[in-house]
C-alpha cells in the first residue's frame, strides 16, 4: 500500500469550515483596503493537557490537505449570498463574494512536524501572508491541530503506562464519524499499535486489529462451541473474549480450545477480559494458561481503561500482553479540549518592508502574546536529552549565551548557548500550496518521531502526577521588546479612553 493516504487524493472542502466572524472580518479587510497587507499569525496552547508535562503535536497533515483543497465553490458562494444580516439586508457584499469565488491562497505556513513533543506558549504553526487569507484559515487550522494534538497526547500517556501494545477502539463512543477518524489516526501517532477503525486504517494506512464481541459467544448454544467455531475460522488471528458469562469458566473453555489448536499446529494468540477485577483475573488467567502449557498465549485487558487504571493494574503485578482502550482515549475523557489559540504577532504593508510587532494586551497577564515572526530553538544535551526551548524572532539576532527568560518572571532565566540546537518549525506550505511529501503524511513516521522525542524527555517531565516543568522561555531580547511594547500599548490605550 502507498504511504500516501487515500484521503490526500480526495478533494476536501474546508473554506466554509469556519466561524462566521472570520468571513465578516475578511469582508472588512477587503472593503477597507487592508486585505492584501501582510500578517503573521501563530498557533499555540497555554497549558499542557491532562495536567501533564508535555504534548504530542498532531494534525498538521490534515492542515496541509486543507491548504491544497481550499477554495470557495459555487455552492459556497450561493450559501453566503443567501445569508441576511440581523438588521436587514444581505450580510455579504456581492462584489466581496465575487472576490471570494476566485480567491487562491498565497500564504506561507511553517509547522512542527507531527509527533514532535511540544510545550505551552511556543508556536506549533506559523502562518504568513495576506491578512485576509490568514484570518480565513484560523478556525479550520485550530480544528485540525487542537483535537488531534489532544488525542495524540492522551495516547502517549496511555502507551507509556501500558508498556505493551495498546489498541485504540473508541469509534463507537467518539464524537461523530469525523472525530472518530481523526482520533484513530492521532492515537497511532501518539503510540498506539493499532485501531479497530477500519475506515481509518484505509484512509491513513495505519494498522487495524480486532477479533470478536460478546454477541459472537451468545449466538451459539455454548461458549465452548463459539470458541471452537472462531478458532476454526481464524486460526491465525484468534483472541477469545472470556467474560460473556463466567470468567473462570471462560478461561477454562479457552484453554480447551487453545490445546486443540496446539495439537493442530496452530496457536491461541490471546484471551481478552473485559469486566471484573482485571488485575486479579489477569494474574489468575496467567497461572491457569501456564499450567496448561499455553505459555505463549497472551492476555488482553479492556473496559474503560486510561493511563491511571493501567498503571494501577500493572502495579498489582498483572501480566498483561496488550490493552484495548476506547472511550477514555478517543473522547479525551478527562479533558475535552486543548485550548490552542491563533494570534496575530506582526504586520507589514508589503514584502520588503520591516515587520511591525503586534501584541495582544489584556487584563490577564497569562494572555499576553508574543510579538514578531517566531520560531523555536530546541537545545539538547550531548546524550540527546532535550534541555530547553527558546522562542525567538527569526528577523532579530539571538543573544550569544542562548539565554531564555520565563515569560512571566524575568528572574527565572536559563543559559543554553553551549548546547546544540535545532529549529522546530519546518515548511508546510509555500505560496498557498503544501510542500509535504509522503513521509509528512505518514502516521507511522509521526509515531516514530513521538517515541524518539519521549525517549529524550526527562523522566521527571513524564510523570502523570506533578510533572517537572520543561523550560520554555523567550529569547532575552524578545522578552524586553515585549515588555516595552506592552507598557507602551497600555499607556497609549488608557490615554485614548
Amino acid at each position: 500500500m502507498s504511504n500516501q493516504p487515500l484521503e490526500h487524493s480526495e478533494t476536501l472542502e474546508y473554506a466554509l469550515l469556519t466561524d462566521l466572524y472570520q468571513l465578516t472580518m475578511a469582508q472588512g479587510y477587503w472593503k477597507s483596503g487592508k486585505g492584501d497587507e501582510l500578517a503573521c499569525f501563530h498557533m499555540f496552547f497555554r497549558e499542557n493537557p491532562f495536567k501533564g508535562g508535555f504534548a504530542v503535536a498532531c494534525g498538521t497533515a490534515q492542515l496541509a490537505q486543507m491548504i491544497d483543497g481550499f477554495a470557495f465553490s459555487p455552492s459556497d458562494i450561493a450559501y453566503l449570498d443567501s445569508l441576511d444580516a440581523p438588521g436587514g439586508g444581505k450580510m455579504f457584499d456581492p462584489e466581496f463574494l465575487d472576490y471570494l469565488s476566485t480567491l487562491r491562497l498565497e500564504v506561507d505556513i511553517d509547522a512542527v512536524r507531527e509527533g514532535t513533543i511540544v510545550f505551552p506558549m511556543e508556536p506549533l504553526v506559523r502562518v504568513c501572508g495576506p491578512i485576509l487569507q490568514c484570518q480565513l484559515l484560523e478556525t479550520a487550522l485550530l480544528c485540525c491541530v487542537n483535537f488531534q494534538t489532544l488525542i495524540a497526547t492522551k495516547a502517549a500517556r496511555v502507551c507509556m503506562a501500558a508498556g505493551t501494545p495498546v489498541a485504540e477502539f473508541g469509534l463507537r463512543r467518539a464524537q461523530g464519524a469525523g472525530g472518530a477518524l481523526w482520533a484513530s489516526r492521532a492515537s497511532v501517532v501518539g503510540g498506539c499499535a493499532s485501531t479497530s477503525n477500519v475506515l481509518a486504517g484505509k484512509m491513513y494506512d495505519i494498522p487495524v486489529s480486532g477479533t470478536h464481541a460478546h454477541s459472537w459467544v451468545m449466538a451459539f448454544d455454548s461458549e465452548l462451541e463459539a470458541f471452537r467455531a472462531y478458532a476454526k475460522e481464524f486460526p491465525t488471528n484468534c483472541t477469545l473474549l472470556v467474560d460473556t458469562y463466567d470468567v473462570k469458566q471462560g478461561i477454562r473453555n479457552a484453554i480447551t480450545v487453545g490445546l486443540e489448536m496446539k495439537q493442530r499446529g496452530e496457536r491461541l494468540a490471546a484471551i481478552r477480559i473485559d469486566s471484573g477485577d482485571l488485575a486479579w483475573l489477569a494474574i489468575y488467567a496467567r497461572k491457569e494458561l501456564d499450567a496448561a502449557g499455553l505459555t505463549d498465549c497472551g492476555i488482553v485487558l479492556s473496559n474503560d481503561l486510561d493511563e491511571y487504571t493501567i498503571k494501577s493494574i500493572k502495579d498489582a503485578g498483572a501480566p498483561v500482553t496488550a490493552w484495548g482502550v476506547g472511550t477514555k482515549l478517543a473522547c479525551a475523557f478527562d479533558q475535552p479540549s486543548l485550548g490552542g489559540v491563533y494570534k496575530l504577532s506582526a504586520t507589514r504593508p508589503q514584502a520588503g518592508i520591516p515587520w511591525t510587532d503586534r501584541l495582544k494586551v489584556s487584563e490577564s497577564s497569562a494572555k499576553l502574546t508574543y510579538p514578531g515572526v517566531l520560531d523555536v530553538r530546541r537545545y539538547s544535551f550531548s546524550d540527546g536529552r532535550i534541555a530547553g526551548d527558546m522562542v525567538f524572532d527569526v528577523n532579530r539576532p539571538v543573544n550569544d549565551e542562548g539565554r531564555i527568560v520565563d515569560p512571566a518572571d524575568i528572574m527565572r532565566q536559563k543559559e543554553l548557548g553551549d548546547l546544540t540546537f535545532e529549529t522546530l518549525l519546518a515548511p508546510l506550505a509555500r505560496k498557498g500550496r503544501s510542500v509535504y511529501g509522503p513521509e509528512d503524511y505518514s502516521a507511522m513516521a509521526a509515531q516514530a518521531r513521538a517515541k524518539e522525542g519521549l525517549a529524550h524527555l526527562d523522566e521527571s517531565q513524564k510523570r502523570f502526577l506533578n510533572p517537572h516543568s520543561y523550560p520554555v522561555g523567550l529569547e532575552e531580547g524578545m522578552w524586553h521588546r515585549r515588555a516595552n511594547l506592552a507598557n507602551k500599548l497600555r499607556g497609549t490605550e488608557s490615554r485614548r479612553v
